[in-house]
C-alpha cells in the first residue's frame, strides 16, 4: 500500500475586506511582534547550556517552527486571495457576503450565518466557508424559498428567512 494521496481540492481565493484585513494584522502580528520574542527567548534557552535536555529551547524551537509556517502560509496566500469589495446586484438572493438566517425546517430552530471565504471561517461568530455543504446549498435562495443539503450530521432542510448584505 502506498502512501501516496491525492491533493486535496484547492479552496476558494475569495475573501471580505474584513477578513482580508485581519489575515494581514495576523502576519504583521506574527512577523513584527510575536516571532522577534520567541527568537529573543529561544536565544535565552539556547545560552542556559544542554540543549537536549531543556525543555524551555524544545518547546520554543517548536514555537518557532509553527510560527514561521503560519508566516509562509499567509506570505503565499494573501496575494492570491480575490477580496469581493462589493456586493451583488442582486441583494434578495443569497450569494457571497451576505448574512443569512435559516430556519431548520424539521425543527423549527434558527440560526445566523454569513457566506465568507474559506480562510475567515469562524463557527462561533457564525462565519461559514463558501465551500461548505449548507452554502453551496444557500447560493441563489431568496426568502421564503426551501432547500434541502446533506450535512455530515446527515440530510436537513432549511428555509431562508432573511437575506441581509452589510
Amino acid at each position: 500500500m502506498s502512501r501516496w494521496r491525492p491533493p486535496a481540492p484547492g479552496s476558494t481565493a475569495i475573501i471580505t475586506r474584513d477578513g482580508f484585513e485581519r489575515l494581514r494584522a495576523e502576519l504583521d502580528h506574527l512577523w513584527k511582534e510575536k516571532r522577534p520574542e520567541v527568537v529573543r527567548a529561544l536565544a535565552a534557552a539556547a545560552a542556559e547550556g544542554d540543549r537536549s535536555e531543556n525543555a524551555e529551547y524544545i518547546y520554543r524551537k517548536k514555537q518557532l517552527a509553527e510560527i514561521d509556517r503560519r508566516v509562509r502560509y499567509l506570505s503565499k496566500r494573501l496575494p492570491a486571495l480575490r477580496v469581493a469589495e462589493d456586493g451583488p446586484t442582486d441583494r434578495d438572493a443569497v450569494f457571497f457576503g451576505a448574512w443569512i438566517e435559516l430556519e431548520d425546517v424539521d425543527r423549527g430552530d434558527t440560526a445566523r450565518y454569513r457566506i465568507v471565504g474559506p480562510d475567515e471561517t469562524d463557527a462561533k461568530l457564525g462565519l461559514i466557508s463558501i465551500d461548505s455543504p449548507l452554502a453551496r446549498a444557500a447560493l441563489g435562495k431568496r426568502v421564503d424559498d426551501e432547500f434541502e443539503v446533506q450535512l455530515p450530521a446527515g440530510p436537513a432542510r432549511y428555509a431562508v428567512v432573511a437575506v441581509r448584505y452589510a
